[in-house]
């Protein structure tokens, strides 16, 4: 399919739906997630669409406040929360990754948890901010602008510092042999600082990530102690990861 034919393909769609997510594109398109991104950042230049995390929604529905923030799979995300609860206990430190999974996760902690929370994203923190009992420190760097997250040296001297019981990480991409990967090199290598400052790592992501991968590795299984998914514990899907040894929720 022509350039021209694809943007066509995806305005139609946007028209039709009032929003539309990279990875369902590139499936309906049968080409990479890369190329539909690299579609849409053409069509946001242009003023025919606008470009958020995740897709894209018309220039018309253009947000309001840089915090209301478009979720795609929503329902999936808060059942992948709730299952999280479980993890939460008074006087941990924690860490939290970007993404709208923990976004999302961040609205369902009871609002008296007594927790020490570090994170490097702008809106989990701000969310966070509202939580009377939550010692919050945000992690300042270079801000990554399309993910509203913290980058850098900086992030990663803060990391190096911290010894947290628990980190909840926001998943890109999983694979059985890649383990989890990360589009971007810089968001990688922050990834990989969290881990080594962390007790236990526990990986949420929706289903729709399993069996993909990345350009930048992040860390192999054998660094995750828990995933947790809006998948059934016994689906086939998961067999594999439970053989690795990680448990899954």
């Amino acid at each position: 399919m022509l350039k021209a034919e694809r943007h066509n393909y995806i305005k139609t769609k946007l028209a039709e739906e009032h929003r539309v997510s990279t990875i369902e594109l590139a499936l309906d398109l049968g080409i990479s997630e890369d190329s539909i991104r690299r579609d849409l950042n053409k069509l946001h230049e242009k003023g025919a669409l606008e470009k958020v995390y995740g897709g894209a929604i018309p220039i018309t529905e253009k947000n309001k406040s840089v915090f209301d923030i478009v979720i795609t799979n929503e329902d999936k995300k808060k059942k992948i929360g709730y299952k999280a609860l479980s993890l939460l206990h008074d006087g941990q430190v924690i860490i939290m990754s970007g993404g709208t999974t923990n976004l999302v996760f961040s609205k369902l902690i009871p609002t008296m948890l007594k927790a020490t929370i570090y994170t490097y994203s702008l809106p989990i923190a701000m969310q966070l901010s509202q939580y009377p009992n939550i010692d919050l420190i945000f992690i300042g760097g270079k801000m990554q602008k399309n993910a509203m997250v913290t980058i850098g040296i900086d992030v990663l001297q803060v990391l190096s510092k911290i010894k947290a019981d628990i980190c909840f990480m926001g998943v890109s991409s999983i694979d059985i042999k890649q383990g989890l990967t990360e589009e971007g090199y810089e968001v990688s290598v922050v990834k990989k600082a969290m881990i080594e400052s962390s007790d236990k790592v526990i990986a949420m992501f929706t289903s729709d990530k399993l069996n993909t991968k990345k350009a930048h590795v992040v860390c192999d299984l054998s660094k995750l102690d828990t995933i947790v998914t809006d998948l059934d514990p016994e689906e086939i899907k998961l067999e594999e990861f439970k053989k690795s040894g990680v448990s899954i929720i």
